[in-house]
């Protein structure tokens, strides 16, 4: 009997996620047309990249499906192009303008941000930070100036730029941006006792920048001669339902307040709620003052007065700054100091 022909072994088909991970920039430069350098600055530091340029890599990366190895460009350049940003709460907007704005800055200039949800809490803070250093980021972000022994010392050490923002401190790490919030609790002060207001009630939550307005406030209404100022505060974060039971609070212990000052526009709108299911006018029978000044604000009924916090300028200043700190960074730079300011807006509210 004739012999039948050997079955030829399958060649294996490639993996096209080994073939990837195997690309390195000389590959893209081929299919793009440019140099090796020119990749590299591309997908570091986009913005040294014409838009053409930067078009063709974009396209010859999607193309091969090339990876690139950021740590090992960390290494080699001391840099891991990495931003982490701090944030107390994803849960609602009141952060979310100052954060989208840097991530975007910060991007354009070709670093990457990652978000860590502190939960208004310095212990948590101090956690997430000790993860955060081991993946050695360029900078770090975080909001607010409250923070653990551990974590200030942390930051000190790292040697890298440090900014605190959404308030403002007598002693901060490096880069500060931000406002006074006892400044903002002086200023809602002023504004309702010059529109009448004599009997003042507080519903907050106990985050630290909430208790700061506070004690602005009832301080600057003591100077002026108020002194009963009944305060109803809860945990963080901030919901409806703490406006809600802070009003009915209110109720049960005594007499109601001319005006309820809120620590957020969220707990604001938790009080105009209360205030409607119980027929409570709003500023007739009760005035409602919030903070943040969300864009629902305005388009509540009646609409929330509130103070006005610029949270697209305060990351444009925060990333602006940012940048020239890494581009020129150097040791024994003095701390840097950015007062944003706010707005007191009043509406039918009040």
């Amino acid at each position: 009997m004739p012999k039948l022909p050997a079955k030829k072994t399958p060649k294996p088909r490639p993996d096209k996620t080994r073939l990837a991970l195997g690309l390195t920039l000389i590959d893209v430069a081929k299919v793009a047309g440019v140099s090796p350098i020119t990749v590299s600055r591309a997908l570091s530091r986009p913005e040294l990249v014409s838009e053409q340029t930067l078009e063709k890599v974009r396209r010859a990366v999607a193309d091969v499906g090339y990876t690139p190895n950021m740590l090992a460009g960390g290494l080699a350049s001391k840099q891991s192009k990495l931003v982490a940003v701090f944030v107390p709460t994803i849960a609602h907007s009141i952060f979310s303008d100052m954060v989208q704005t840097l991530m975007d800055q910060l991007g354009n200039a070709g670093y990457q941000s990652i978000i860590g949800v502190t939960g208004y809490s310095v212990e948590k803070e101090e956690s997430l930070l000790g993860a955060i250093l081991g993946r050695r980021p360029d900078a770090i972000v975080l909001t607010g100036t409250e923070h653990s022994a551990l974590t200030r010392q942390r930051l000190v050490a790292s040697g890298i730029p440090v900014v605190e923002a959404w308030d403002l401190c007598e002693d901060p790490i490096d880069i500060l941006v931000g406002f006074s919030h006892s400044a903002v609790g002086k200023a809602v002060a002023r504004h309702l006792l010059g529109r009448g207001y004599r009997r003042f009630a507080v519903v907050s939550v106990s985050d630290a920048r909430a208790v700061k307005r506070s004690v602005g406030l009832v301080d600057e209404l003591s100077v002026q001669g108020v002194t009963d100022v009944r305060q109803v505060i809860y945990p963080a974060p901030a919901t409806l339902k703490e406006g809600r039971d802070g009003l009915s609070q209110l109720l049960r212990e005594g007499t109601l307040p001319e005006v309820v000052v809120c620590s957020s526009d969220t707990v604001a709108q938790g009080v105009l709620a209360e205030a409607a299911s119980r027929g409570l006018r709003v500023p007739e029978d009760v005035a409602v003052m919030g903070f943040g000044d969300l864009s629902s604000a305005a388009q509540l009924y009646p609409a929330l007065s509130s103070v006005r916090l610029d949270g697209a300028r305060i990351g444009s200043l925060i990333a602006s700054t940012l940048l020239e700190r890494l581009q020129k960074q150097r040791d024994g730079q003095a701390p840097v100091r950015i007062d944003t300011g706010f707005d007191v807006i009043n509406r039918v509210s009040t």
